[in-house]
């Protein structure tokens, strides 16, 4: 029977509650548990995928298509497995869902009432997410704070779930922030305190809490919360500000987490097997050389829009033992012909995705000077496009080329809608989402990089490369390097006669592992270290 753990946070968001649950994952599985996550996010969207990046972040696509919250990306990097549509629920799905079944007469007349159809349709869901992967623990994070209006239904259907499937198989871990007062550097407990009372007044006993700090947390502040939480003192987990957030499973592990949760759900002693999770911190945190990657977006004022494309630059960077240094730049500048010496400055260039016609022209000028300059260049779904539509600018020696996201009217749609798309006018879920095949050419740096033939990736754009203009762009050095089985559909392109510029209409970020870098960031990596920069054999102290 699969057991389930319920993250909960306090005093704020934002503290890494995510991560912490990733890690939690990670330490379970080093156990030779079978570990599965998902999130409960109590906005009335469906989903994210019409959210703005300034609200949300990144929103992370799953194998089978769905439109979810950043954490899944942290999720899947620390536990190393593929999660799906059910590992994201939303108050709006939950809420639609219910309405549905009233219309249809599901509920034979009877009123419908949060409790009990609400939180019904919760556990339902939180149930389909054990079924899918049919893990031994299945860790369910609940976003926000206790104390959020809208994250209430929540928070009772997981007090209700103890009695459903027993005390025993259930765990409740809240994750909360200890602030620092600035004048006298004292550590205050008293709102950890109150958020647990909160949880209490709601009928959730938390079993363990995890302390999130940015000062070392003293033994007199933990036994202080256990006196006043009545949580076991060993189980009150300090969590300090940690260099890489690849160190939290080792310092979780490391205040005894791991063994606390086993004894508690029963399990037998395991041997822990961290090895390999500890190479990979000791390496990230040694000194070495840098590697400087610009990328050009118009979300870059919040890193958190880009974010698995960071971590995958991240993983593939240590494949090559050197330092990420990530200059971010906002393609609005370019247009406004400001950034053009930063990019004199990296080693390479990474045009991530993104909707609406907003900072445009500076990822065009980003392509352009990638490609005039021979540095290193990689483009992520409408980073591919951009590089389409820049290449034939200089072949027509216009302006007109573009994609009608941005131009219906142009005289060039180098990129253009999907011909299943054209009647469809709602934004959400209308997309080519997740998983799709690919087929590589022999002789192509697709090709070198993967070592393979065939391949899949996740997919979330509305708009294609435009087949009226394949040969035209193809007598201009551009390469196909990947297309779908069909032979229809671009997936990748690339440039003959340069070092490394390639763009992908997928997003390849999503499956990268700290472990296991994706084969393009890891080669566009060893591109950008080749790169003959001056002034690039800075060293990071």
């Amino acid at each position: 029977m699969t057991q389930y753990i319920f993250v909960t946070g306090g005093v704020a968001s934002s503290v890494g509650k995510g991560v912490t649950v990733a890690s939690i994952g990670r330490i379970l599985k080093a156990r030779g548990v079978r570990v599965s996550v998902q999130k409960l996010d109590p906005y009335l969207n469906v989903d994210p995928g019409t959210m703005s990046p300034y609200q949300h972040g990144e929103v992370f696509v799953t194998e089978d298509g769905a439109e979810t919250d950043l954490d899944l990306g942290h999720y899947e990097r620390f536990i190393d497995e593929n999660l799906a549509k059910h590992s994201n629920v939303t108050t709006g799905q939950v809420y639609s869902e219910v309405i549905m079944k009233e219309r249809r007469g599901d509920y034979l007349g009877g009123t419908v009432q949060v409790i009990p159809h609400i939180t019904n349709e919760i556990k339902r869901r939180i149930a389909l997410a054990a079924k899918g992967s049919n893990p031994d623990v299945l860790l369910v994070e609940v976003g926000g704070t206790v104390g959020d209006i809208e994250g209430q239904p929540f928070l009772e259907a997981i007090r209700q779930m103890r009695k459903d499937v027993g005390r025993e198989n259930v765990l409740y871990i809240h994750v909360t922030l200890v602030p620092t007062i600035g004048a006298t550097g004292e550590l205050k407990t008293k709102p950890t305190q109150h958020s647990v009372r909160d949880l209490r007044a709601i009928g959730i006993q938390p079993d363990a809490i995890v302390l999130r700090a940015d000062a070392p947390i003293e033994n007199a502040v933990r036994e202080k919360i256990a006196l006043f939480t009545d949580v076991d003192k060993r189980a009150v987990v300090p969590l300090t500000t940690a260099q890489t957030i690849y160190q939290v499973p080792l310092m979780l592990e490391q205040a005894g987490l791991g063994k606390y949760i086993g004894e508690k759900f029963g399990l037998a002693e395991r041997a822990v097997d961290l090895a390999q999770w500890q190479d990979l911190v000791d390496r990230l945190v040694a000194p070495k050389e840098k590697i400087r990657i610009a990328i050009v977006g118009k979300y870059v004022e919040l890193p958190d829009a880009y974010m698995s494309v960071r971590e995958a630059l991240v993983h593939a960077a240590l494949h090559h033992d050197r330092a990420l240094e990530v200059d971010w730049i906002l393609s609005e500048d370019l247009e406004k012909d400001r950034g053009f010496e930063r990019l004199s400055k990296v080693d390479g260039i990474v045009v991530p995705g993104g909707f609406g016609d907003r900072g445009i022209e500076g990822k065009i000028l980003a392509a352009k000077y990638a490609r005039v300059h021979n540095v290193p260049y990689l483009g992520l779904c409408l980073g591919m496009q951009v590089m389409c539509i820049e290449l034939a600018r200089n072949v027509l020696e216009s302006d007109e080329p573009n994609s009608t996201e941005f131009d219906p009217g142009t005289k060039y749609p180098i990129i253009d809608l999907m011909e299943d798309q054209r009647s469809i006018a709602d934004l959400g879920g209308t997309m080519r989402l997740g998983a799709y095949p690919c087929e590589l050419e022999a002789g192509s740096k697709a090709h070198a990089a993967y070592g393979v033939d065939s391949i899949s990736e996740r997919h979330r754009h509305r708009f294609e490369f435009n087949n009226a203009y394949r040969e035209m762009l193809s007598e201009a050095g551009l390469r196909y390097s990947g297309q779908s089985p069909d032979g229809n559909l671009v997936e990748i392109a690339e440039l003959r006669d340069h070092p490394f510029m390639l763009g992908s209409q997928f997003h390849p970020e999503f499956k990268s592992r700290p472990e296991r870098p994706h084969p393009l960031f890891r080669d566009f990596v060893e591109a950008a270290i080749e790169f003959p920069r001056d002034g690039k054999q800075e060293k990071l102290l």
